[in-house]
């Protein structure tokens, strides 16, 4: 599509289903390669990214397979290769959350950077320094982040800066660290919290989640699990915001409430009426 041609005018007026977050999605499709048995990851956005991770995946040799409603199992346990190739890291810089999982569960991983060999100060160095302080041997080489461990040691880390992705990969990688890892400075928006409900529901041990402190107590090994992906809040406040300035009405469905508290205030002050629901959210300006 070379463009897009809008008249507008026209109040918005009826009901849309908010699709889930990408960026819950791609940290929790990381992290079914932590498994030792299949995943299957619901509510899924049909997205390129998505389908990169995808990609990804199969190319280290887990077996994934998507249905019809973009329902994804992942079987992590045809596993052949922890090799993560520039001509795919490129295209999407989240493709560096498979490190953390790697390295966890496989001792291994060589992960392109992703703007290629150059690293200046990136963000990625956060991700680096967190596995360093877990007994990882990291180096940069040739564009790639290759890193080799036995099994993880639980540390205390405190996050240079507060980093999503940073936060996620450590996050990942001490599931399965021997004792007790603290993220400090950790992210705090409800994609993290969303991550931790997951590795939760493969057996993880993941506490403070949704605070700037995050607690995990390795265990051995995590199982396969069933996990619906939380609704994306910011597709859910485009639409309302969408209602607002055309004056119309619109019902959010399969959205949540609590993940837009401040957006919803300010439209209340422009003087539109807002209903939430358990699993809806309308803006009407009337």
């Amino acid at each position: 599509m070379d463009k897009l041609q809008i008249r507008g005018g026209v109040p918005l007026d009826g009901e849309v289903r908010i699709s889930g977050a990408k960026n819950a999605t791609l940290p929790i499709l990381a992290g079914a390669l932590l498994a030792d048995g299949p995943v299957t990851i619901g509510n899924v956005p049909h997205l390129q990214d998505v389908t990169t991770m995808i990609e990804l995946l199969g190319r280290m040799g887990a077996s994934v397979t998507v249905d019809e409603r973009m329902r994804i199992e992942v079987d992590p346990r045809t596993m052949r290769e922890t090799f993560a190739p520039y001509e795919l890291v490129k295209t999407m810089r989240a493709a560096i959350l498979v490190l953390g999982p790697l390295v966890a569960r496989h001792g291994s991983a060589d992960v392109s950077l992703p703007g290629g060999c150059a690293i200046g100060a990136r963000p990625v160095n956060i991700h680096v320094a967190g596995l360093q302080a877990m007994g990882a041997e990291v180096h940069i080489e040739n564009g790639y982040i290759k890193a080799r461990a036995g099994r993880l040691k639980g540390a205390r880390i405190v996050l240079e800066t507060v980093t999503v992705t940073g936060t996620e990969n450590l996050m990942m990688a001490a599931t399965l660290a021997e004792g007790r890892t603290i993220l400090e400075n950790a992210a705090r928006e409800p994609e993290i919290v969303d991550l931790a409900l997951f590795l939760n529901s493969m057996g993880a041990r993941v506490s403070g989640h949704g605070t700037d402190t995050i607690i995990v107590d390795g265990v051995e090994s995590l199982q396969g699990t069933s996990y619906d992906v939380l609704p994306d809040r910011i597709e859910a406040g485009t639409y309302l915001l969408a209602a607002a300035i055309t004056g119309g009405r619109v019902r959010a469905r399969n959205a949540r409430p609590e993940h837009l508290d401040a957006v919803l205030a300010k439209l209340e002050e422009a003087g539109a009426k807002v209903v939430r629901g358990d699993n809806f959210i309308e803006v009407d300006m009337g």
